[in-house]
């Protein structure tokens, strides 16, 4: 009877072994697949870079805080444009300031992200801290670099939502105002800065995307000589009449010199004789993100339309 049941314990332990080494070859092949959906791998202007697909702790040193913000990601540090930046001064108020500089402040804040523009210093210390990943000011688009700080939060369809909502809010808003104001009428973006003067083209944040690329509003002939390609242009308060058109949105710092305002030659402006001046705050303007745009947008359609 020994002799017969011998067989069957020995064919026995090997289902039961076989199974064992199933069950460990299945746990040791998922280990992998969950390590990998840990990460997400980015195009980047530079080659592809392993980033967090659910990143917790990110750092922005040039900007591209509100990109963040409006995707809904944690920022532990932001460069001090972004911290003084009264637009993001609710959620900015416990973010640690920092710079490319910072090596060990940065390392303190254990990122699990850093983002910045291509001219960052020290990238590749700060590449062994955390996933780096840097942009080119203005080689694409404003609307194209929300969708790619999507694509790089592994968030890529809010980002493409809100791009498509704000598109959409934008061109109906820039209907309305061309009715009013008429389609030949034209638009100037002036910003009083310290002690100077500039003027700006269609690519250079203050508000200039929404007004004439997603409203297509009209940009004064000299302008556009002057300011499209090189994105802005500096004047002085003696020829500001030239460059002003028939409405001037005025970009305007609390530290600005604001005296050409008392000059004669600004007050003979038509668009300053006609109240079609709109002033609007400038900290906080040089910024190209949801959270500006949107705030930008409304700021628009209550001076032009009063809604």
């Amino acid at each position: 009877m020994k002799k017969l049941l011998l067989p069957f314990i020995l064919l026995l332990a090997l289902i039961i072994s076989a199974c064992g080494t199933q069950t460990s070859t299945k746990e040791e092949s998922a280990a992998p697949d969950e390590k990998k959906s840990e990460t997400i791998t980015y195009q980047s202007e530079n080659g592809p870079i392993e980033v967090p697909a659910d990143p917790k702790r990110v750092i922005l040193l040039s900007g591209f805080t509100g990109n963040v913000i409006d995707l809904g990601v944690n920022v532990v540090g932001v460069d001090v444009w972004s911290k003084n930046n009264p637009t993001f001064e609710k959620e900015m108020k416990d973010v640690a300031e920092v710079s490319d500089e910072d090596l060990e402040k940065i390392i303190e804040l254990e990122p699990d992200l850093i983002i910045g523009l291509s001219n960052i210093k020290n990238l590749d210390k700060l590449s062994e801290i955390a996933p780096t990943v840097t942009y080119t000011w203005g080689k694409v688009d404003y609307l194209t670099q929300h969708l790619e700080i999507g694509k790089l939060l592994n968030k890529e369809k809010e980002a493409q939502a809100w791009v498509d909502n704000f598109k959409k809010e934008a061109e109906s808003a820039g209907e309305e105002i061309r009715a009013k104001i008429g389609e030949d009428a034209t638009v100037s973006v002036i910003e009083s800065y310290g002690k100077d003067l500039y003027v700006y083209g269609s690519n250079w944040a203050r508000g200039t995307e929404i007004l004439y690329q997603a409203m297509k509003l009209k940009m004064p002939e000299k302008v556009k000589e002057v300011a499209e390609e090189a994105g802005y242009f500096t004047l002085s308060a003696e020829v500001l009449p030239e460059y002003a058109g028939d409405y001037v949105i005025l970009s305007k710092y609390s530290d600005a010199d604001t005296s050409f305002q008392e000059t004669e030659t600004y007050k003979n402006i038509p668009a300053v004789k006609n109240n079609h001046v709109f002033e609007m705050t400038g900290n906080g303007a040089s910024f190209s993100d949801p959270v500006t745009l949107e705030k930008q947008l409304e700021f628009f359609k209550k001076s032009f339309l009063g809604n």
